[in-house]
């Protein structure tokens, strides 16, 4: 049954209580926030709607007509039920307020999610958060199962029952040491020398992964050969193609540093789109609300303001906001061994941290979403409980 278009609107019945309880217009008007003309339109506009009068006006003031008082009667009913669903609703948000939980691949746990949570805390200091880092396979079963309010992920593709916003991009590299022979390939090499070579690479369900095994098929139609080195965390990958155990592909935000002090190189690749779009995700057909949709809402901002910047490439820049302040709390998901706990406990140092406090806090926050940060550092499955 659908309400009925004369109620529809309270807030001409929550005025007419007011000009019954105060006797004028204009005083209702002041305590509505509204110009006596406004008010008074608001009150003739109910009248017809509802066919009959219901204030008389007088030079003492103005008063409910019979019928008047018979409506204002049962619009209190109807103003009190309403007041009662507000504070329930509020009740519930601030119950699940209580804390944002967090999903997110390596690359945006790491590189993006410090700025866009200290914007966040600027906002709504009352929120902690909990943040599992993960793959990006990872992140899309948290959210799907109930056990993170938003993700964010990296991967090409996403499984069915998940909604998505771009909050980002990012460009792949490949990566080399010194004195690589392909180092010295101006033309850069080609997709199917990338394919034919085994390159130190994450494990299976990780965004970057996927995304370099998709391209190099949907693109070029070819097939990777398998890694020559399989490992879970970025610093992990970026040392072992430092030591010479072979090339390897990643995100630029993650290899900036290494390629700015000259410890890595960039290779081209030739006929291959290694550009990538970062997204928020949540589960399809429940709305984003309270925190969680504050959070998506100020990780596409940054991304808006990335992309207007004048002739920066979004990819390629590294966060360098002070983390939110507040106690925080690092546990470790049961059974992860001793990667797992060391990754953990570094993932929370990286991405929330501890305030450099004052003015320079202040200031990092303002330039938390706009900037990339030059630091980089290992990833593992953990749950950063915090942000208080």
């Amino acid at each position: 049954m659908g309400l009925p278009d004369r109620v529809s609107d309270l807030m001409p019945f929550d005025l007419l209580l007011s000009v019954a309880r105060l006797g004028s217009v204009g005083l209702a008007a002041a305590e509505h926030g509204i110009s006596q003309p406004a008010a008074s339109t608001r009150i003739r506009r109910l009248e017809r709607q509802l066919g009959v009068p219901l204030i008389e006006r007088s030079p003492r003031g103005s008063r409910l007509t019979p019928d008047g008082e018979l409506v204002a009667e049962w619009a209190q009913a109807a103003i009190d039920a309403a007041a009662a669903l507000d504070a329930g609703v509020t009740s519930l948000r601030a119950r699940s307020d209580a804390v944002l939980r967090v999903a997110a691949s390596m690359t945006v746990a790491e590189y993006l999610l410090p700025g866009w949570l200290t914007t966040l805390r600027a906002r709504d200091p009352g929120t902690a958060v909990a943040l599992t880092a993960g793959n990006s396979t990872e992140v899309a079963a948290a959210v799907l199962d109930g056990t993170a309010d938003i993700g964010f992920v990296e991967g090409p593709d996403l499984p069915p029952g998940l909604a998505s916003h771009q909050v980002g991009a990012d460009r792949l590299t490949v990566v080399v040491p010194p004195g690589h022979r392909w180092e010295r390939r101006r033309s850069g090499i080609t997709a199917a020398e990338l394919a034919a070579t085994p390159l130190v690479a994450r494990e299976p369900g990780s965004g970057t992964r996927r995304y370099v095994e998709q391209a190099l098929n949907s693109q070029a139609g070819l097939d990777r050969v398998p890694p020559v080195a399989q490992l879970s965390s970025t610093t992990a990958i970026k040392s072992a193609v430092a030591a010479g155990i072979g090339p390897a592909v990643l995100s630029s935000l993650a290899v900036a540093p290494e390629l700015a002090a000259g410890a890595l190189r960039a290779v081209k690749v030739t006929g291959l789109d290694l550009n990538r779009r970062l997204l928020a995700v949540w589960a399809e057909g429940r709305q984003l609300i309270g925190p969680a949709a504050d959070l998506r809402a100020v990780a596409a901002r940054a991304h808006d303001r990335r992309l207007r910047a004048p002739g920066a490439f979004v990819a390629t820049g590294t966060s360098r906001s002070a983390a939110p302040r507040g106690n925080i709390a690092v546990t470790r998901r049961p059974g992860a061994g001793e990667r797992g706990e060391a990754d953990a406990d570094r993932v929370g140092e990286r991405a929330l941290g501890q305030s450099v406090g004052g003015a320079r806090a202040g200031q990092d926050a303002e330039r938390g979403a706009d900037r990339a940060d030059a630091g980089a550092g290992p990833h593992g499955r953990g749950h950063l409980v915090g942000v208080r």
